[in-house]
């Protein structure tokens, strides 16, 4: 069977259209750290080294007590689609862009910065945006 995947190249996630604030910020982290926190911490703490497909099931292992590193439970859970980082709330509620490089390797862009505007004008990139918190 295919293996599916999340991963963009040379894409830009905007911010959704809905997304309630006008500045970038970080998720807050408590004690059970949230899907938001742990994307915003693993792109963040190292940007351009994961792709999509690397945070979205790193999130989703280490939230069910897998080790990130577990072959075959990465290649079980990418069996079926999954959502990408389209959904995730750095885009939807925190304000950040997600650019991916040619390899799909991503970091963030705080919405209010000179680059987000200028990757947001850029015609070399593929351009979509993060999906709505709610319908039109």
């Amino acid at each position: 069977m295919a293996e599916h995947t999340t991963n963009y190249r040379s894409t830009f996630i905007e911010v959704a259209e809905d997304c309630p604030t006008a500045h970038a910020q970080e998720p807050p982290s408590g004690d059970v750290p949230t899907i938001a926190a742990l994307h915003y911490r693993m792109i963040a703490e190292h940007p351009f080294v994961h792709t999509s497909d690397d945070v979205i099931f790193s999130t989703w292992a280490l939230r069910r007590g897998i080790d990130p590193s577990d072959a075959e439970a990465r290649a079980a859970f990418f069996e079926k689609g999954q959502a990408c980082l389209r959904s995730s709330p750095l885009g939807k509620r925190y304000g950040w862009g997600v650019v991916s490089d040619a390899e799909g390797r991503v970091a963030l862009v705080p919405r209010e910065s000179e680059e987000y505007a200028l990757l947001a004008a850029d015609p070399a990139l593929g351009h979509t945006r993060a999906m709505r918190a709610r319908r039109a």
